[in-house]
């Protein structure tokens, strides 16, 4: 069992990674942005004025729909937080500072990728039996491309649900068990078997929690998303920048650190961290994924439910999306990190102690672990 386990976790996740969804991401990333003209670069300033100019304006959905604020939100809550902390403190621990660059990178073309599979998740939708608006990949394969591709949809039906397990849910609760023992121990270090009993509460506490949201529907987990997660960034956001603001004298030292090491990474970190070009090019575009979920088609199964004028209306959403997520709020984190001189363990998987120790130079373990939790 255990060489099961190891064979789909480690060879066959390297390989699904490395060979088939990096280079489709690259080669896909490039195509629709010369077939879209770079509308990402071209029509940003666009983007931004249809979606930040208007998210907070006053919007109702109609029957079986949520308002497109609601729809891009309830997609950034899957990402908004591990993928951004944890994902983001993996990608410079795995990969060195140049994985950064390639996050970067990666995320600039995931703009153009998230827009392209939000657009045709509104142009191809329909109403379900309940008259609810549903989409994602699976509609538009059926509906795009007819019902000889309709397989490509169930595997992507399948594969989708498996991967709601292993990147979806348990990574996200175990970063948040993760960092709520790291709060408990802040205060009082809490024995084996008694952190054990609190990490069975904490897991019946929060998966009651999300059935209360989930049973409610598509409006109820877009009424929800809609007032957390802006409030979430916005507080995230103004830490991290009191922090870099603290540290501003090394701003420019990791910016030259994540640069350099972006093509030659062991001239910056020294051979004996083993890192190599590949590790940072593989961990920099790996975490950007798990940051955005552009190319994992995901986002645009909540945005299908979009009360929206039009395909591309909601579509500029997907690239307001990953420039958030990624650009700013990763970017924010990696600066966070580097800036703060915390020591980085290379070649080490860490979870949001990273995050924690840069917030602790400035306001103590004790808020830091609160805070992050």
């Amino acid at each position: 069992m255990e060489a099961i386990i190891n064979f789909f976790t480690g060879t066959l996740n390297t390989v699904a990674w490395l060979y088939i969804f990096l280079p489709c991401t690259i080669v896909g990333g490039l195509y629709l942005t010369i077939r879209n003209r770079g509308i990402q670069f071209m029509r940003f300033g666009y983007a931004m004025k249809n979606t930040v100019g208007k998210m907070f304006q006053k919007q109702e959905a109609g029957a079986g729909a949520v308002t497109p604020l609601q729809a891009v939100t309830t997609a950034l809550a899957a990402t908004v937080g591990t993928g951004n902390i944890v994902g983001t403190s993996q990608a410079i621990a795995l990969g060195g500072y140049g994985a950064v660059f390639w996050l970067w990178l990666a995320a600039l073309l995931g703009m153009m990728i998230k827009y392209s599979e939000v657009t045709l998740s509104i142009q191809y939708r329909e109403r379900d039996a309940k008259g609810d608006w549903v989409g994602g990949p699976m509609y538009y394969v059926k509906n795009g491309l007819g019902k000889h591709w309709q397989w490509v949809g169930i595997l992507f039906c399948v594969f989708a649900a498996i991967a709601s397990f292993g990147i979806g849910n348990m990574s996200q609760v175990n970063s948040i068990v993760g960092s709520l023992n790291d709060a408990i121990d802040a205060f009082i270090p809490a024995a084996e078997g008694e952190r054990k009993l609190l990490n069975f509460i904490f897991g019946l506490v929060i998966a009651g929690l999300i059935g209360v949201i989930l049973f409610g529907g598509i409006k109820r987990i877009g009424a929800v998303t809609e007032k957390l997660i802006p409030f979430m960034s916005l507080f995230y956001i103004l830490f991290t920048i009191i922090v870099i603001a603290a540290h501003a004298g090394n701003i420019g030292n990791a910016f030259q650190l994540i640069f350099a090491s972006a093509f030659t990474p062991q001239a910056v970190l020294g051979a004996g961290s083993g890192i190599l070009l590949k590790q940072t090019i593989i961990w920099g575009m790996r975490r950007s994924a798990f940051s955005n979920e552009a190319g994992l088609g995901s986002a645009a199964i909540a945005h299908a439910a979009a009360d929206t004028k039009g395909p591309v209306e909601q579509g500029v959403f997907g690239i307001f999306e990953v420039f958030v997520d990624t650009i700013v709020i990763c970017s924010l984190t990696a600066l966070t990190i580097i800036c703060s001189g915390v020591e980085i363990p290379f070649g080490v998987k860490p979870g949001s102690e990273l995050i924690m120790q840069a917030f602790a130079t400035v306001f103590g373990a004790r808020f830091a672990s609160l805070f992050v939790a």
